[in-house]
């Protein structure tokens, strides 16, 4: 069973932002299965560095969409993204010590912070991409 499924609640009405939020679901998804199945460390670390890769891939296209287009809320944006990228940088730091495991709380947390971030402060910025050009 999946954490997360996509459904068009999620959208924010930029195309490219929602391919890549569908692609974050997806890695979730993989590193929950992975979880459940009790797979090996050596499957589950690079999924979590995968995702983890990922995701500032996508905060760095996300923000310089938010840029091109002068969107105003720019900065908390970029806040909400540097403190979740410390959050989880210091998970994956622990993990790689072998002071933490990657566990249903993490998934639990990322879940939630991904749903939060795009329920709420990425679906503000979805009419003004559109506004300015950007579908």
């Amino acid at each position: 069973m999946a954490l997360m499924t996509w459904n068009n609640g999620y959208s924010v009405g930029v195309r490219a932002i929602d391919s890549q939020h569908t692609t974050l679901f997806n890695l979730l998804n993989g590193l929950h299965e992975a979880m459940m199945k009790g797979q090996s460390e050596n499957l589950t670390g690079p999924l979590l560095h995968k995702l983890v890769d990922y995701t500032r891939d996508h905060f760095s296209a996300e923000e310089a969409m938010l840029a091109a287009a002068n969107y105003p809320g720019l900065a908390q944006h970029r806040i909400a993204h540097r403190d979740l990228a410390r959050q989880v940088e210091g998970y994956v730091a622990k993990f790689e010590k072998g002071e933490g495991a990657i566990n249903i709380k993490l998934l639990v947390f990322l879940r939630d912070w991904l749903t939060d971030h795009i329920q709420g402060t990425d679906k503000k910025y979805g009419q003004w991409l559109n506004q300015h050009g950007v579908h």
